[in-house]
């Protein structure tokens, strides 16, 4: 049996820890991070280590965790290894914040936030050359050098910020004070809080702290839609409808060649360069163009595949992805993505509507189930 060369923590010791007596190396992705973290911690992502293994200090106790505890021991034998006195976190972050949330003390949860006073001059964040993550990023930078009650006033142009702040402040639990959006340009005024007063926040990425009334993991669904693969289409938008009829909410989040998917199937008459034109017409348009990602045969395979579909009484992909419309499947496509493939928000479907990382982070974070299809 192979020897543990660190130590294991649990959530409950890991919360009575005083932070600013050791290192906490946080694992996950900065978009996680940005959403909900811990202040202090050394974000180093495990898809990039080692690199930034130099900026752990051996003056302390490192303490490392990811979202659910398997990448951290990894990184906790490595450091140990390294003769770091290494703690790992068992369960990751995500045993943490549930800690928080079960067992936070009642008088706490009844404390009243204390009233800050709105300053008048605000703080002007332009944001309106910036695409996803870069607006919402930029705004977090601004407002963790600013005091307690302080406003800042962005202004962005990226159709996917206007859900992205929302999503950001409701879980950074910073105060949206309005959110507009006219003639191409989105204005949001925002207020910095310490202390989270909203529905659905978590722990707040400046003090790491938490209060008020929280999420708990619920049994949201999830779906990351990468392929534009005919059969991974059908089989994704029966898995939405299938947790749709539970009850269940249901987002979906198409990015890159599953954007093909909420094309229009009829071309749409947009301004374009030549090489976002040219990849457009390489590119399916709509859900009856896709093809099968094995047996093709030049489009026949897609064809029999539908065939058998309504000779058995199965739905067709585009019966589905009306059905999950219906019943309430949220559809988002990637900004980032679309603005890459030279894709407008005209060429897609009714329904749809644009997103960046904050959106997808947001909706993940309070499902039990998160695909990659």
């Amino acid at each position: 049996m192979e020897e543990i060369t660190y130590k294991n923590i649990n959530a409950e010791d890991f919360a009575r820890l005083d932070f600013s007596k050791v290192t906490l190396v946080d694992l996950r992705e900065p978009d996680e991070v940005l959403v909900s973290g811990i202040e202090g911690a050394i974000n180093i992502p495990f898809s990039s280590f080692p690199k930034g293994l130099d900026d752990i200090p051996r003056d302390k106790p490192v303490y490392v965790y990811c979202r659910e505890g398997s990448f951290s021991e990894e990184v906790a034998e490595i450091l140990s290894d390294r003769d770091y006195e290494v703690y790992n976190l068992q369960g990751g972050y995500k045993e943490y914040r549930k800690l928080l949330n079960d067992d936070q003390e009642p008088e706490k949860k009844s404390e009243k936030p204390e009233v800050v006073s709105i300053p008048q001059k605000e703080e002007y964040i332009d944001a309106k050359a910036l695409r996803c993550p870069g607006p919402i990023v930029k705004v977090a930078d601004t407002l963790r050098n600013l005091s307690e009650g302080s406003v800042v006033r962005v202004e962005a142009t990226e159709d996917a910020f206007y859900s992205d702040i929302k999503v950001w402040c409701q879980r950074t639990g910073n105060e949206m004070l309005s959110l507009e959006a006219a003639n191409g340009l989105i204005t949001a005024r925002i207020r910095k809080q310490g202390n989270r007063k909203t529905e659905g926040a978590l722990i707040d990425v400046n003090s790491g702290t938490l209060s008020g009334k929280h999420i708990q993991l619920g049994d949201d669904k999830t779906f990351i839609v990468f392929s534009g693969d005919l059969d991974k289409t059908i089989a994704a938008f029966i898995l939405a409808n299938g947790a749709a009829s539970l009850g269940r909410k249901v987002t979906m989040f198409f990015t890159f060649w599953g954007l093909n998917i909420l094309r229009k199937p009829r071309r749409v008459k947009v301004k374009k360069s030549f090489i976002e034109n040219m990849f457009g017409k390489m590119m399916p348009r709509g859900s009856r163009k896709l093809k099968l990602s094995r047996m093709n045969m030049l489009g026949a395979g897609s064809k029999m595949i539908r065939g058998i579909m309504k000779k058995k009484g199965i739905s067709s992909l585009e019966e589905l992805i009306t059905s999950a419309r219906d019943h309430g499947v949220r559809l988002v496509a990637c900004q980032m993505s679309m603005d890459v493939m030279g894709i407008r928000k005209e060429e897609l479907i009714e329904g749809v509507e644009l997103g960046g990382v904050a959106t997808f982070i947001g909706a993940g974070e309070t499902s039990d189930i998160s695909l990659f299809i």
